[in-house]
């Protein structure tokens, strides 16, 4: 007895989901992976997940937008849900589990909430397209579609026409008309499906009122196309096959007739396509092109006139909407004898077309393009008028506000129409035995070139260039094209556009010198192409003979030299008159040079040369040996340049000595130069004179994290910060203008150097500060004398402006790590180290410190790596052995900044090099930090101030800059001033305070090691004898206690606080608690280009408070940081 295997087990129901759940399924299947595996391990997919679906479809609890969701959700993913179906018998349930679901919402009442008209639609339109994909195949290469799971199909089929069987119905007419749709998708899928049915859906069309009505009719228009294709034989008139039920058709499925004995029923079809002509009034213009393109066939089909077509649709040319023009145009080439003495009306319509201004850009271009293909149909199958098409041309002319790339189009046809009228002339040319030239073509495009005139002064890159060479090109190939094996090239070369355009191009070529790289690249283009090569060899002989003899001798000829390459080169050409041109331009350059030429003459020399290399590599030696042997005799006798005359003798020596197919040899092999990759451009002009090495953007992308360029000594704040004086809005604030021009006077105090010398020095008038003229004012001796000092001290002060400012230096050095160098250049053998070459750093920054002059590093070796250094348990020499050693591979870097404003800033890297292999490196390294310190610089001492007496000039330039800076001073409003040029500054101080609670022996430590070059005094006999201890500050004036209030302090004593106390004057005065100071340190610190910055120190033992006053309020906002920093690091 045989053991039949078990049935497999129906699979397990699966839990319904809540909306949230639903949603996360569905993103989690758009996004696959992991996401979507998670669903399958939990069996929701397959058949089990579209059970669930439909199920939920047919569900009142779930919203309405979720249940469309599904629906959509289930026509995207059917198909991976059955990829290779274990039975048919799983696809056919899970079909027929699809009708009956259809089935129930269709026949569900409308409430609105969880049953609505698009839910309805929406399942019609889902079910039927996984209908076609499951019963219809077409992938077979046969005229019949193989149809599966029919029985399926019908019910489909059958629910559509239920829902079309309502005619009138107003309130679902939009379901109707989806139904509709439905239907006329299977009937393209599957040709003549619905066949049977064209009596009922005929009657249906007849009576359908509504704006629905366009569906029917193109369902109809559907059937009537695919009876006629597939030439079924079915009565339309007469039919006895009920509507429902619906039977798919025998001949479909293998029974009955087959289509190739059936005759068309041409009468009843011809009845029914007179019912759809008279529709095209009555639909939109997107079913009006669809209805189009569906009785377009039919139509030829079934033999119809033209000229019922023609009547119907011929309106169509003169709307507005730019697809029943398309329409339009397809009519007319399925029926082009119907519109036969139409084409000039079809021409102006679409060149009205292109004309509205008010239409889309695209549109106006897509009407040229229409015109461009219907005037080549049309010249095709026409003869040729030239009176009508130099009258159709002359409308082609672009507009002045035409977009560029209308102009472009319409210069094609422009050039289209001058190759016909050109082309004609010919043909009556060798049929009468002379030229006929009636029409004038020339004029045609020289003035179509008019609308882009502007590309003989514009960029050669400009779009307007382009343009224009592209017409050019049209012009000269147009007529012989690359499918052409007869002689029409050589005929056009004789044609008059060709000559024309070759008067053009050696006419831009002398006025517009920008435009010859456009000139040699289209040039190029006509040798590169095996079929019009001979235009450009025609060209380059016409430069040679035309456009030689014409140009000027002077130093711009460099300017023609690409061009002069490609004549150089081309065989046909003889170089004679190169030559000739070339002696006469080596005469004008050694008569112009002089110490003035610089390397123009080294350059323009050895381009020549260059030249004449060229001659040599490509011509033979019995062409060119006189005139270039000459040539090379007077450069090597009489041009200024060593390098020019020795390279001019070598040539010299070749041509006298070696024959000419070793020299080419030569020559040649020079091109390929070691180390050098060939140009990517194809002329040995550009190979020798200007060799493109290797640069790859990819491996100089990340150079800063090998690369460092570090400050020799660090910054003490690390600035991140830096204050804008623009974002103010103040710049004509008179208190911070730098310097402004002398140009009103004031008062000056009378002194006995001005009273012996009558202003003999020629020392300008102090101006005064802008506003009205002021009272003459009486000073003391006191402030006379400050105001003394102070025009001293600024005469020392150049102007910016006019001359050199005061630079700073900051200090860095450059170095590379040979490990990650080699691991992305490649580097040299295992035990050497990299190196890199003519290394160029250049800077930029964004804050006022002027132009940064680049800095040139010719070697630099690269750091060993760690294997190279030694570990740390190994012994190693002390002393300067070890810091020498690694000194070597460290190149110092100097960075000059001229500020025109002291503030902190940053300063950008850029880095080019080579390296040992010939590859370039270029790109960024991390920026350099520019501190507020490293804006301070010891004042200018004047040149008659011998050197003992800098001590005591500094602390008389300090009492008179604290005075100035004072609020209450007299000498605010005065000028002073400057060194150069007719400038003049002034003084216009600020004051603020800096309480330190630190140990009187560590400040004078932070002094000694940061200030110490800037202190000009020390008083206080505490401070003397802790700062003689030091011995840092050897060059001060140390001053006894005098009047100030300082006593003997023990360092070693905690001391109470300094604190500010007011008097009546409203002046504050610090002291400790206990009224004990030890001294002040007087600090003067010059800020480029003309600032100060002044400090008073008055050092206790436990505090110190630190008097603040500058002519530059901006500089205050980084003092504070500075000094926490240099007392409390």
């Amino acid at each position: 007895m045989e053991n039949n295997p078990a049935p497999a087990p129906a699979p397990t129901p699966l839990k319904p989901l809540t909306p949230p759940e639903w949603e996360s399924l569905i993103d989690d299947h758009q996004y696959g992976g992991y996401r979507r595996d998670r669903w399958i391990s939990l069996n929701y997919t397959g058949i089990s997940l579209i059970d669930l679906c439909l199920s939920s479809i047919s569900r009142k609890d779930l919203p309405l937008n979720l249940k469309l969701h599904l629906i959509v959700f289930l026509e995207e993913y059917f198909t991976s849900f059955f990829p290779s179906p274990e039975s048919d018998t799983e696809t056919e349930n899970t079909l027929a589990r699809f009708l009956e679901t259809l089935r129930s919402v269709i026949n569900s009442p409308v409430d609105g909430v969880s049953i609505t008209y698009s839910l309805k639609e929406q399942l019609l339109v889902s079910t039927t397209s996984i209908f076609i994909l499951s019963t219809i195949d077409n992938s077979e290469d046969s005229k019949t579609p193989c149809l599966t799971y029919t029985s399926q199909l019908e019910g489909l089929i059958e629910v559509l026409l239920t829902v079309v069987n309502r005619p009138n119905h107003g309130v679902d007419r939009q379901l109707r008309g989806s139904a509709c749709e439905c239907l006329r998708e299977l009937e393209r899928e599957c040709p003549s499906l619905l066949s049977e049915t064209a009596g009922h859906l005929w009657t249906l069309c007849q009576s359908e009122k509504t704006h629905v009505a366009q569906s029917y009719v193109l369902m109809l228009a559907s059937v009537v196309h695919g009876i006629v294709i597939s030439k079924v034989n079915v009565s339309i008139l007469t039919t006895s096959i009920p509507l429902i039920p619906f039977n798919v058709p025998q001949f479909l499925i293998g029974g009955g007739s087959t289509r190739e004995n059936s005759v068309l029923p041409i009468k009843e079809l011809r009845r029914v396509m007179s019912f759809l002509l008279e529709w095209p009034p009555f639909l939109t213009p997107f079913g009006l092109f669809e209805f189009m393109s569906i009785i377009m066939p039919v139509a030829v089909a079934l033999e119809l006139q033209a000229s019922l077509l023609k009547v119907q649709f011929s309106g169509l040319l003169y709307t507005f909407d730019m697809l029943l023009c398309h329409a339009f145009l397809g009519m007319y080439l399925k029926f082009p004898e119907a519109f036969s003495g139409q084409e000039n009306e079809v021409i102006s319509r679409l060149l009205l077309i292109s004309r509205e201004t008010q239409h889309v850009l695209v549109f106006r271009v897509l009407a040229l393009h229409w015109l461009l293909g219907f005037m080549g149909i049309v010249m095709s199958t026409r003869k040729v008028i030239k009176e009508k098409i130099f009258a159709t041309a002359l409308k082609f002319y672009p507009s002045v506000f035409d977009p560029l790339a209308l102009k472009a189009l319409k210069l094609d046809l422009i050039a289209y129409c001058s190759i016909l009228l050109d082309m004609s002339r010919v043909a009556d040319a060798n049929g009468n035995g002379q030229m006929v030239s009636d029409v004038p073509v020339v004029k045609l495009f020289e003035d179509g070139l008019e609308s882009v005139s502007g590309f003989k002064w514009l960029p050669p890159w400009s779009t307007e260039t382009s343009v224009a060479f592209r017409m050019f090109h049209k012009l000269l190939i147009g007529a012989s094209s690359h499918s052409d094996n007869g002689s029409s090239t050589r005929t056009l070369m004789e044609s008059t556009i060709f000559h024309a355009s070759e008067r053009m191009l050696v006419s831009m070529t002398l006025n517009s010198q920008g435009l010859i790289p456009v000139i040699v690249a289209f040039v190029n283009r006509l040798l590169r192409c095996h079929k019009h090569h001979v235009f450009g060899e025609r060209l380059l002989q016409t430069f040679n003979n035309h456009l030689l003899p014409k140009v000027k001798v002077d130093y711009r000829l460099g300017s023609y030299f690409p061009l002069f390459e490609k004549i150089a080169e081309n065989e046909t050409v003889p170089p004679g008159g190169l030559l000739e041109l070339y002696g006469k331009y080596m005469r004008i350059l050694v008569q112009k040079h002089g110490p003035d030429t610089g390397l123009r003459s080294w350059s323009q020399g050895s381009k020549v040369l260059v030249l004449c290399r060229t001659i040599l590599m490509h011509h033979q030696s019995s062409r060119f040996f006189l005139g270039l042997s000459r040539l090379l005799a007077f450069t090597c006798l009489h041009f200024p340049d060593l390098e020019v005359r020795d390279n001019a003798r070598i040539y010299l020596r070749m041509l006298l000595c070696v024959p000419g197919n070793k020299l080419r040899h030569l020559l040649t092999t020079g091109d390929q130069l070691p180390g050098i990759p060939p140009s990517s451009h194809s002329t040995s002009f550009f190979n020798i004179q200007s060799p493109k090495l290797s640069l790859d953007s990819k491996k100089s992308k990340h150079i800063s994290s090998y690369i460092h360029l570090d400050r020799v000594k660090p910054l003490l704040v690390k600035q991140s910060w830096s204050l804008s004086l623009s974002s103010f809005n103040i710049s004509n604030n008179n208190n911070l203008e730098v310097i402004r021009d002398n140009d009103t006077s004031s008062w000056q105090p009378e002194t006995p150097n001005s009273i012996n010398n009558n202003n003999t020095d020629n020392t300008p008038i102090i101006p005064a500060i802008e506003g009205p003229n002021e009272p003459l004012r009486v000073t003391d001796s006191k402030v006379s004398e400050i105001v003394e000092i102070l025009r001293r001290h600024f005469s020392s002060i150049p102007d910016f402006r006019h001359m050199e400012g005061i630079k700073i230096v900051i200090s860095c050095n450059l170095s590379f790590q040979s490990e990650a160098f080699n691991r992305i250049w490649g580097g040299p053998e295992p035990d050497l180290l990299p190196a890199l070459y003519a290394t160029v750093l250049k800077f930029s920054s964004s804050a006022p410190y002027g132009s940064i002059q680049p800095y040139r590093i010719p070697f630099l070796l690269g750091g060993p790596t760690k294997k190279n250094t030694p570990d740390s348990l190994e012994i190693v020499p002390a002393g300067n052995g070890h810091i020498k050693e690694d000194d070597n591979f460290k190149s110092p870097v100097l960075i000059e900044l001229q500020p025109q404003e002291p503030t902190p800033g940053l300063i950008d890297v850029s880095i080019e090099s080579n390296t040992e292999n010939g590859q370039i490196m270029c790109g960024h390294l991390h920026s350099v930090t520019v501190g507020i310190e490293d804006m301070f610089l010891n004042a200018i001492v004047p040149e008659d101030v011998d050197k003992d007496s800098i001590p005591g000039y500094y602390i008389d330039l300090f009492n008179a800059l604290w005075e100035a800076c004072g609020s209450s001073s007299s000498t605010g409003r005065e000028t002073f001033p400057v060194k150069g040029g007719r400038g003049v500054a002034a003084v216009n101080g600020t004051r603020s305070v800096k309480f330190l609670e630190i140990p009187a022996r560590e400040l004078v430590r932070g002094v000694e090691r940061n200030l110490a070059r800037f202190v000009v005094n020390v008083v206080g006999d505490s401070l003397i004898d802790v700062v003689k201890d030091g011995g840092v500050l050897s060059d001060v004036v140390l001053k006894d206690s005098g009047d100030l209030d300082v006593v003997v302090a023990d360092l070693n004593v905690s001391e109470g606080p300094l604190y500010l106390e007011y008097g009546e004057n409203g002046n504050e005065n610090g002291g400790y608690l206990n009224k004990r100071k030890m001294g002040c340190f007087y600090v003067l610190i010059f800020l480029p280009p003309m600032y100060h910055l002044l400090f008073q120190m008055e050092v206790g033992v436990g505090s110190t408070l630190v008097r603040i006053r500058t002519d530059h309020w901006p500089c205050l906002a980084y003092i504070d940081d500075y000094l926490e920093a240099l007392f409390l690091a």
